[in-house]
């Protein structure tokens, strides 16, 4: 079943209001329920804080004001007496509910005596007051004796003030709770939610938006950098789609145009002419091959995109991978007069890394320097081996604008839009490139001079 949901003003003001509740219901609970348990644990602490010092002070020459100090200090009444029950020291300090030196208290004093004990707390009705008194007794030293009592005030008056002030200390709060999780929830939820009004707009297509938003609060002003960015990003992933679309609908349309073109004019005007038929046989299969690569690549692509691919590791031969890939452009050697140079001092040069993918790394590189090298047809392959292994592939082309170096590894980016069609390959090969020597974790790059041609390299490090 459908549930509506709170919006975020809602619920910050929900769970403010819920806090608040839960403190002032500790509040009323702690003061009325536990008061009385607080206040007798206090006047415990005292009488025995006041028993520790007259045992520390024992010895001290004026340890009769020391005693009547701390009577003083404490609000409690100090007693020394002796195994007769004879008064050698009384504090003037004699306040409300401190207990007299007469008979009927004698018993107390009389257990404590016969008990042999260090110290006792005593708690008994006060004869003269009708209220309760709390007595430490404590030994001093073999014949005599200290007992501190403190009065157990009646808090029941307290308590009723107590309870009053609750009242209106939970009125304010709740008051002020409401009003502070307005501010805070306003403060948070308005920017977000101008934000997401914004981010619905992406999903419509719109990527001229921008999101110009500066908070105070930190994860308000990354997500809306982190949606600008995602927005800049969608702009430019939006117009390489339109690009893409463009491109390969433009290579698509070339080769099939062409084996129809050729296969009519095989059937109808060189009908009988054998030699011409097998030319246009010829260039059917040609453009049939460049349609294949297209599709393989737009296929090996979306793969890697999709799909984190595994690389395979092999120990193979580079130099030996290189001149077999060298030999599959024996035909453009002979029909182009293409001149291709394989420069290494090594015999054999063995690694490890995915024999498959580092084979079409090899083969893209070749494809672009033959599609862009200069007049004389010539392209490069060096190999130089030092700290590591460094892979070159040199034409003689027109070079490579200086603006235009960023953007070579992207999907189908050709100089100023216009689309050129290639000898071989897609338009595809780069960005392939590129995603097989990150997954490899290679260094590579491209060096170029205007007019002097271009060089693709990459580097394979040492291993351990």
């Amino acid at each position: 079943m459908w549930k509506m949901k709170n919006n975020l003003k809602n619920e910050i003001l929900k769970y403010f209001l819920f806090f608040s509740l839960f403190i002032l219901s500790l509040l009323w609970i702690f003061q009325i329920l536990f008061f009385n348990s607080f206040y007798k644990v206090q006047k415990i602490n005292d009488i025995k804080l006041v028993s520790e010092k007259i045992k520390k002070y024992k010895q001290k020459e004026n340890y009769h004001e020391i005693i009547n100090d701390l009577a003083f200090d404490k609000g409690v009444c100090i007693e020394i007496i002796n195994n007769n029950y004879d008064l050698l020291y009384g504090s003037t300090y004699f306040g409300k509910g401190c207990i007299s030196n007469i008979e009927r208290t004698y018993q107390y004093k009389f257990d404590f005596i016969n008990d042999n004990k260090e110290e006792k707390t005593y708690e008994i009705k006060n004869p003269k007051y009708h209220n309760n008194t709390l007595i430490q007794a404590i030994k001093i030293e073999n014949n005599q004796y200290a007992f501190i009592n403190t009065s157990l005030e009646p808090v029941d008056g307290i308590t009723s003030l107590i309870h009053k002030q609750l009242i209106v200390i939970s009125i304010i709060i709740l008051i002020l709770s409401y009003v502070l999780a307005n501010f805070i929830s306003n403060h948070i939820a308005k920017p977000i939610k101008e934000i997401n009004q914004q981010a619905k707009l992406l999903t419509k297509g719109n990527y001229q938006i921008s999101f110009p938003y500066t908070s105070k609060i930190q994860e308000i002003e990354e997500l809306s950098n982190t949606l600008t960015l995602t927005n800049k990003e969608l702009n430019k992933t939006d117009e390489l789609r339109r690009d893409l679309m463009a491109n390969v609908s433009h290579d698509l349309k070339t080769p099939l145009t062409m084996i129809k073109a050729y296969a009519e004019m095989a059937k109808d005007l060189h009908q009988g002419k054998e030699e011409k038929q097998l030319q246009d046989m010829n260039t059917i299969i040609e453009e049939t091959d460049r349609l294949t690569i297209l599709v393989n690549d737009i296929l090996e692509l979306s793969k890697m995109e999709q799909v984190e691919d595994n690389l395979k590791q092999d120990n193979f031969d580079l130099i030996k991978l290189i001149e077999e890939i060298l030999n599959r452009y024996n035909i453009l050697k002979e029909t182009e007069k293409y001149d291709f140079h394989f420069i290494h001092k090594e015999k054999n040069l063995f690694i490890t890394a995915d024999k498959k993918k580092l084979e079409q790394v090899i083969y893209n590189l070749l494809n672009n320097a033959i599609n862009y090298t200069g007049e004389d047809n010539k392209v490069t392959i060096r190999v130089t081996k030092k700290e590591n292994i460094l892979v070159e592939i040199t034409d003689t082309g027109k070079g490579i604008k200086k603006e235009d170096i960023p953007y070579i590894w992207d999907k189908y980016y050709k100089n100023k839009k216009k689309h050129k069609r290639n000898l071989i390959g897609t338009g595809l090969g780069l960005n392939i490139v590129k995603k097989i020597l990150e997954d490899h974790n290679y260094p590579y790059g491209v060096k170029t001079k205007e007019k002097k041609g271009t060089t693709f390299y990459f580097e394979i490090p040492k291993k351990d």
